[in-house]
């Protein structure tokens, strides 16, 4: 294999520090915001950052993400468990055995299920505990942990980016619509699944097509030669160089069972049921952590977590300090990660601050009104896509923006429904790439994939993608 120089990479620690003082200073350059009382007039202007509110803001941003800091520090505590089991790497070896020449398969495969998780309820954040998983069973399989960052970022994304009957985006984006204001849900939804499939169509292709040059030759990976080395070191043990026939015993088994289900309780906790009418699970867990199944967050799931790490601990008979060493381990290792995540989220706490985001959504809605239907939807997609890098959370721009855009689009006779999904689209488009997303960068960061890697192959993908659902938003528009 052809080894590749390291180049110089910036952390992902310095590139969203760069974007928060880049945010300071652009809230200095813009007019003043004008106030009637202590209400700001809305789209008036910005409000300069102080030193200290472009200081603050990151730490800040860890009161913002403390139930998603908690939540991976109890999922590290969980991977050390499995890990010091042997069951997860054994059962990786096994699992490329039995594949032996058809590993690729797993790769349409896995991004569809994830998808159906992302235009479901938004899996996003969720997925951090997929990474270092997907990352070493790709590594076994002759790929790399790009593969693995590709195959659940891409496909969770792309059914974000499709949200079909996702309550935190398309749901959130209907009911912040204003009284008056009409969305056909029937519409919407056939608009959604056609976002999504096309998405995870390309997105498919892409990672496929990488996926098989690295197969056939190892120098073809993308990856620096210092995130090779990491790789290496982390995944490394994964790879079964010998070639000999593995097997797994049956605590090994029962582990990777308990394991398996862990997750599967965990993604069953989060769903909405109670939106889409389903009770069946209310009965359940209230009595373990304090809300049902469905009415999960990541504190319950971190407690579920916890939890489940004792009961294999148990089961492995790890003994009292064998456990808690391992586990705080394990929590250990993720402070890398948990820190990017609440630094990721100052950009956001400086945002509102400074009513930055206000300002771009109030004075873009004025120079759309402007223009024909057959510009307003391209620009709308570009105007979301800017304020998406601001604010990530797809809940909290269609809170900001919907009860603007919405009626500024019924009132100028142009779709409601393509303008809902136009911003559901652009915000689940930069997911895949803004280094403001937490999920991305905590991800990447459990794969040993830096973010500059990461945007760089990512960048054609995501361009493509982007002119696939101006076309698909553009063709309804026509039709409606």
């Amino acid at each position: 294999m052809a080894k590749k120089k390291s180049k110089f990479m910036l952390s992902a620690f310095s590139i969203i520090l760069i974007l928060i003082f880049g945010l300071g200073i652009l809230s200095h350059l813009l007019p003043d915001a004008q106030f009637v009382g202590e209400e700001i007039v809305n789209g008036s202007g910005t409000v300069g950052a102080s030193l200290s509110d472009i200081l603050m803001s990151p730490i800040l941003g860890f009161e913002d993400a403390i139930d998603v800091c908690i939540f991976i520090m109890m999922l590290g505590g969980l991977l050390a468990v499995i890990n010091k089991t042997g069951a997860l790497e054994t059962g990786i070896k096994v699992l490329v055995q039995k594949l032996k020449g058809k590993e690729i398969y797993l790769i349409p495969i896995l991004m569809f299920i994830f998808s159906i998780c992302g235009t479901t309820y938004g899996m996003l954040e969720e997925t951090v505990g997929f990474y270092v998983l997907l990352a070493a069973t790709m590594m076994a399989a002759g790929m790399d942990p790009l593969v693995g960052s590709a195959v659940i970022l891409l496909g969770a994304g792309s059914g974000c980016l499709g949200s079909t009957i996702n309550p935190f985006a398309t749901g959130v984006a209907l009911s912040s619509l204003p009284e008056g204001i009409q969305a056909n849900q029937g519409i919407v939804l056939l608009i959604a699944l056609f976002l999504w499939l096309s998405t995870l169509a390309i997105s498919i292709l892409f990672v496929v097509n990488y996926a098989k040059k690295v197969q056939k030759d190892k120098g073809s990976t993308f990856l620096s030669l210092r995130e090779q080395k990491a790789a290496e070191k982390k995944f490394g043990n994964f790879e079964d160089k010998e070639n000999k026939e593995v097997h797994l015993s049956g605590k090994q088994k029962v582990t990777l069972i308990l394991f398996g289900l862990t997750f599967l309780v965990m993604i069953i906790g989060f769903v909405p049921w109670g939106e889409f009418g389903i009770t069946f699970f209310d009965s359940f867990t209230g009595w373990l952590t304090g809300s049902s199944l469905g009415n999960w967050w990541f504190y319950e799931a971190a407690l579920w977590f916890l939890i489940m790490s004792i009961i294999i601990a148990i089961i492995n008979k790890f003994g009292e300090k064998g456990f808690v060493d391992t586990y705080v381990d394990g929590a250990d290792d993720m402070i890398g990660v948990i820190l990017v995540i609440a630094v990721a989220r100052g950009a956001s706490v400086l945002m509102s601050v400074t009513h930055l985001d206000n300002y771009i959504i109030y004075n873009a809605a004025e120079f759309l009104s402007r223009l024909p239907e057959i510009a307003f939807v391209p620009l709308n997609y570009l105007l979301h896509v800017i304020l998406s890098i601001l604010v990530p959370s797809s809940s909290g721009l269609a809170t900001l923006s919907t009860p603007i855009i919405g009626p500024l689009a019924a009132q100028l006779g142009y779709s409601v429904e393509v303008t809902v999904m136009t911003l559901v689209a652009a915000n689940g488009l930069v997911n895949l790439i803004t280094p403001t997303c937490g999920a991305i960068m905590g991800g990447l960061a459990l794969a040993k994939v830096e973010y500059a890697t990461w945007f760089k192959w990512a960048f054609k993908i995501v361009v493509t993608i982007a002119l696939a659902n101006i076309f698909v938003l553009g063709l309804f528009t026509l039709i409606l």
